[in-house]
């Protein structure tokens, strides 16, 4: 039976010549107990379909109807989880579910309503928690209350709008798993937006694509029997082919094909480690344990004594290598990156580079942080030129514009290099991030989480951004990540690290792979999975906080 439908439904906004068309000609109908996932980029229109089920917006032309009615307006029958928790932070846990129940139902008994709260915080694991106030919850608890507070109205349809987004990778997993739980104990009929492609195959019956100009895609459906438990579906074919085939579809009509720029790099040597003999600077440098990484230790003081929050870790690194940083939130990934830029100082052992010591901030390592940190008032060209000025004094301006307009090219902003940076989407302000890396040609880039802030489709094409322009440079690169796709997919070794404090190097996966990558051949190539599994089992045998004793020193260095 149909519960929602959508009949021929456009949905604009604005007027005249300002009028923006969001959603164009959908024909939708969800069955009643289905798990509908609702999959595309973002400002394809995701939200506004959702919230047109809700009767949060209205229909430009054609109709949207719930059980054959019209939708006019929201009502209880529907219950939406927003990506933001909207919780009173003046109520307890207990207090925020109640809410909901007094204005949708303001003649229940207290007791039947005391009773449905109790019952919905118990279904969502914080009955130990309904005292506390939100100020007091962590983002995975938040989320928690709006699930129990939205099933707690007893809505026929559950529209869930990207309630995992804003929350770290394993809360973000351990939630999904609990709505899938709810989903599947109480049977309502839900529709989840997300953009997450895993996350879609593990909680749906049914996917269907949205694509960029707000009209439907393909339908996938997913015939994977439940439950479907993460770590299985690594060795399950039936998931690696759906998993590739949404993919491909997502790619294939979302990314745009890669800037071909015409310009030619510049024979312009930077500044940094250039003799007085002005020889080649690419001579100049070892390759033999270029980057190195001894006994590194990071101690901060703290009122009860010194913490160590890294400790002994030890790395060889050899120019052109691209490394992949991973671990659990407060491992120290970062830490180390910070240091190796000169950001932070080193509290016992060292980092050389090139057979110097690593001391203060320097152009020669080139740091692209989660945000931009952009000048919004100066364009993309002009945010880029500020480094290469100072990296390359010696050449002419013509060279050194040719070096700024080679790297925005290649990141594919050549039609936007005059555009001020405030009026650029996150994803474009990475791009000049990344442009303004490469452009100093510095000995070692440091990325840390850049497409952490970024949806997980635009981090894909900023994924195939970075390794296009790393494949004509081969600059060292080590790339902080919680990603396990994105770290595989860049790196040449993959490094992870154990819980802090006191972290170190736990395991070291060597990933043979050709190259150059792209995201669609990797998924079909037949080791791919294995190096996953590596890494997946070793992040398991630390998400619960666990120390194991990290394996021996001598699988870490690369002789």
């Amino acid at each position: 039976m149909s519960v929602l439908k959508f009949d021929n439904v456009s949905k604009s906004f604005g007027e005249g010549t300002g009028k923006t068309g969001v959603l164009k000609n959908i024909n939708l109908e969800v069955q009643e107990g289905e798990f509908l996932v609702l999959l595309g980029f973002s400002g394809s229109g995701k939200t506004t379909l959702i919230n047109l089920m809700a009767g949060l917006e209205m229909p430009t032309s054609g109709s949207v109807t719930f059980k054959d009615e019209t939708i006019t307006q929201p009502g209880p029958e529907r219950g939406v989880i927003f990506q933001s928790y909207s919780l009173m932070p003046w109520l307890t846990v207990n207090g925020n579910v109640r809410l909901a129940l007094d204005s949708v139902f303001p003649n229940m008994p207290k007791a039947e309503k005391e009773e449905r709260v109790d019952h919905y915080i118990k279904m969502v694991g914080l009955s130990h928690a309904a005292s506390r106030r939100p100020a007091e919850l962590s983002g995975g608890m938040r989320q928690r209350v709006n699930v129990a507070r939205a099933l707690a109205m007893n809505p026929e349809v559950l529209l869930l709008d990207e309630p995992l987004s804003a929350l770290d990778a394993l809360t973000r997993a351990n939630l999904a798993d609990e709505i899938e739980a709810i989903w599947d104990a109480e049977r309502k009929t839900c529709v989840l937006i997300t953009n997450d492609v895993d996350e879609a195959i593990i909680l749906a019956d049914r996917i269907i694509a949205l694509n960029p100009d707000g009209t439907l895609g393909q339908e996938f459906k997913v015939d994977i029997p439940r439950r479907r438990d993460r770590m299985e579906m690594n060795h399950h074919e039936g998931f690696k082919k759906l998993r590739a085939e949404v993919t491909k579809y997502l790619m294939d009509v979302g990314i745009a094909a890669k800037a071909e720029g015409k310009k030619v790099l510049p024979d312009v040597t930077p500044i940094h480690g250039v003799p007085a003999a002005v020889k080649d600077a690419q001579k100049g440098m070892i390759d033999h344990n270029f980057l190195d990484f001894s006994q590194l230790h990071k101690i901060y003081p703290t009122p009860k004594g010194p913490l160590t929050v890294v400790k002994d870790f030890d790395l060889k690194v050899q120019r052109g290598e691209f490394i992949s940083l991973i671990g659990h939130s407060g491992c120290g990934k970062s830490t180390v990156l910070t240091m190796a830029a000169g950001l932070n100082p080193i509290s016992k052992g060292g980092i050389r580079l090139d057979g110097r010591h690593v001391e203060g901030a320097d152009p020669e390592r080139a740091v692209v942080f989660q945000s931009p940190n952009l000048f919004p008032w100066l364009s993309a060209k002009e945010n880029v030129a500020i480094g290469v000025d100072k990296v390359y004094p010696k050449a002419s301006l013509g060279e050194r514009q040719d070096v700024v307009e080679y790297y925005l090219e290649r990141v594919g902003l050549a039609d936007a290099m005059d555009r001020p940076a405030h009026s650029m989407s996150n994803g474009m302000k990475q791009r000049v991030g990344i442009a303004r890396a490469f452009a100093l040609s510095p000995k070692l880039l440091l990325l840390d989480e850049p497409f952490g802030m970024l949806d997980s489709l635009t981090r894909w094409e900023l994924q195939e951004v970075l390794m296009e322009v790393w494949d004509r440079t081969k600059v060292t690169a080590i790339c902080v990540t919680h990603d396990v796709d994105e770290a595989i997919l860049l790196a040449d070794r993959v490094v992870m690290m154990t819980n802090g404090p006191q972290a170190t190097i736990g395991k070291i996966v060597d990933v043979d792979l050709p190259r150059p990558r792209t995201r669609k051949a990797l998924l079909e190539h037949p080791d791919y999975y294995r190096y996953r599994q590596d890494v997946l089992d070793f992040l398991e045998e630390y998400e619960h906080g666990a120390k194991p004793k990290p394996k021996p020193s001598k699988a870490i260095a690369a002789e």
